[in-house]
């Protein structure tokens, strides 16, 4: 399987998951737990060599040291020790190759099932609680067939590992000249308590949300604003920043939305993923989004942001 084979139209709302599994041992016996995880992230599936285990000197207990692939060397993680499963033996393992944020990354879990396509709509956000939860890294669920498959953030998991999270990211040092206004979009609570921290110490007043949904409706307020007083949608939002995956509705889906209506299109909107890379940039682009950054270049997002709206103020003033 490669990303090459997965073809979706851009801005449909669409995804495809890959659907695993590890299997707990119980008090009550042996327990099926299923997770799944966007195709776009995953490179291959390989089945784990013999005797690969943990080892005391090792940076955290569910990293299994590394394997040579062709021409790799692939860090595997054993998902069920991070997830604090008590994970049944099963022969022929098989490990989930991934790459997002520039970093290829092998998982260990007990078994894969299939690839489905899905849309976000169909993809419930965690629980208030869950999400609240600085660790969690279930960024929602959805029923596929008989049963629920836990959507897992798998940034957060490697963020946890080598010490990267919100908290050791260095502070932004970039601030605007003026006060501006931002609505952003991300399902992850780290990530979006790191977005509102950097943009607020960047001149920013910033209007959280939890996904593309939940967006897509404050700028309808917004819209709905700008016909009654006759204004451009300009005159109380500054600039939209989304995350590409969410429940309810991905920034592609959002982006495209924003940029097909005739009052709400004048907002620069900037996509801000793990996903983005050279071979996908295509993507937003298509959805005409203004800028696309890579998920770990937080200053970088806060100074593409601010040229953006400069760049808009000068073509309204000519």
């Amino acid at each position: 399987m490669s990303q090459a084979d997965i073809l979706l139209e851009t801005g449909t709302n669409e995804l495809e998951i890959i659907e695993f599994f590890v299997k707990e041992e119980t008090e009550k016996g042996v327990v099926t737990q299923y997770y799944g995880v966007n195709v776009a992230k995953v490179l291959e599936v390989v089945e784990a060599p013999e005797g690969l285990e943990g080892s005391e000197a090792a940076v955290h207990p569910s990293f299994l040291g590394t394997i040579p692939l062709r021409d790799l060397i692939l860090p595997v993680v054993d998902l069920s020790v991070w997830l604090d499963i008590t994970k049944a033996p099963a022969p022929n393992e098989p490990i989930i190759v991934t790459e997002f944020n520039s970093m290829i990354t092998g998982f260990l879990v007990s078994g894969v099932t299939q690839i489905y396509r899905v849309n976000w709509a169909d993809v419930e956000p965690p629980s208030k609680y869950v999400s609240s939860m600085e660790t969690n890294c279930i960024t929602g669920t959805i029923k596929i067939k008989d049963r629920f498959v836990l959507m897992l953030d798998l940034e957060q998991v490697l963020a946890d590992l080598d010490g990267s999270g919100a908290a050791n990211v260095q502070e932004n040092s970039v601030v605007a000249d003026e006060r501006y206004r931002a609505l952003i979009a991300d399902d992850s609570t780290s990530v979006r308590q790191l977005l509102e921290n950097n943009f607020t110490t960047a001149n920013f007043d910033v209007d959280m949300v939890g996904d593309g949904a939940e967006a897509w409706a404050r700028l309808q307020d917004i819209k709905e604003k700008s016909i009654e007083e006759g204004k451009s949608p300009l005159e109380y939002l500054d600039a939209v920043v989304s995350d590409v995956e969410m429940p309810q509705m991905d920034g592609y889906t959002l982006t495209r939305r924003i940029k097909e209506d005739p009052v709400l299109k004048v907002l620069p909107v900037t996509l801000f993923s793990s996903l983005i890379s050279k071979s996908v940039l295509h993507k937003g682009k298509a959805v005409m989004a203004d800028a696309q950054v890579t998920k770990p270049e937080f200053e970088g997002l806060t100074q593409k942001v601010i040229q953006l709206i400069q760049g808009w103020s000068e073509q309204e003033s000519c």
